[in-house]
């Protein structure tokens, strides 16, 4: 991320947005970029163009105090966070959606409070969150008001080629951070690669076994490469047979952060889409970072 865009957080004048300001003063620190403060509001557009920026800085009545309070504090928070790091800010008008998924595009990150207000009060862990995570350009983070700084990096692990991205992003956090890394991967006798094929029925004999080692040979590969990048990162791999969102949520209660890819297989098919995505967000007692796939 060194030497790529800022790290980009919306800020309502929340408490939540606040502490998700001081966290992306953090990331902006550790990554050696700036950071870019948004301010939005406006009415929803029809859709989100595919080109650039589709608002000018607003002139509207009521700008000035804004800038003056909400942002001004927001720029205070910051500086007082990471002295140091370059803070710019903006108040556009235009769909906090919008604005945010478009700033991503020239973003290294966008930091997200899990509760808002105003028209960011949809930037609570809900809706728009969910559609942020899923589409943003750039990996997303939602904050905790009370995160666990000293905690590790918790990696969720699926094993599909989608998820390097994912893994990527954990191993570069935790070494820029100073943290260990848990990489966890949940199994079951559920799983396709209890089967020979699709096709078999749910009450056909395994070998449970044989199956255990195929998914210590999912986790082995999905981290290959990673440990030799990044040799002062601690790596510590949990092979966890059970139900993911149970897992990941009860692991979360000691984790500084957890990174998930936006898309799975197996356990985590159709992630950000369907209820473990939606059980992450919501109930992780952590930060959770979501990574998208990089487009092939």
């Amino acid at each position: 991320m060194d030497g790529a865009g800022p790290v980009v957080v919306g800020v309502d004048g929340s408490p939540s947005s606040l502490a998700a300001v001081e966290a992306a003063a953090r990331e902006a620190r550790a990554h050696g970029v700036g950071l870019r403060v948004v301010h939005a509001f406006g009415r929803p557009p029809a859709h989100i163009p595919s080109g650039g920026r589709p608002w000018e800085p607003s002139s509207a009545a009521g700008v000035p105090q804004l800038i003056d309070g909400t942002l001004g504090e927001a720029e205070q928070r910051a500086r007082a966070t990471a002295p140091g790091v370059p803070v710019e800010h903006e108040v556009v008008f235009g769909d906090p959606v919008e604005v945010l998924e478009i700033e991503s595009r020239t973003a290294s990150l966008l930091v997200l409070g899990s509760r808002g207000q105003g028209r960011f009060g949809a930037l609570r862990v809900g809706s728009t969150t969910g559609h942020l995570a899923a589409h943003a350009s750039c990996p997303v983070l939602v904050m905790r008001d009370d995160p666990h700084p000293s905690g590790p990096v918790l990696l969720a692990v699926d094993g599909s080629p989608a998820a390097r991205g994912a893994v990527e992003f954990a191993f570069s956090q935790a070494s820029r951070h100073g943290r260990a890394l848990v990489a966890v991967h949940v199994w079951s006798t559920r799983t396709e690669r209890a089967y020979a094929s699709p096709a078999d029925p749910p009450f056909v004999t395994y070998d449970e076994g044989r199956l255990r080692d195929e998914e210590e040979r999912v986790l082995a590969e999905a981290l290959g490469g990673l440990g030799d990048r990044y040799p002062d990162v601690p790596v510590e791999r949990r092979l966890v047979r059970g139900r993911v969102r149970h897992t990941l949520i009860e692991a979360g209660a000691d984790a500084g952060l957890l990174v998930v890819g936006a898309r799975g297989r197996g356990g985590f098919a159709g992630l950000l889409l369907g209820s473990v995505s939606q059980a992450v967000l919501h109930h992780a007692p952590c930060p959770v970072a979501v990574v998208r796939a990089r487009p092939t």
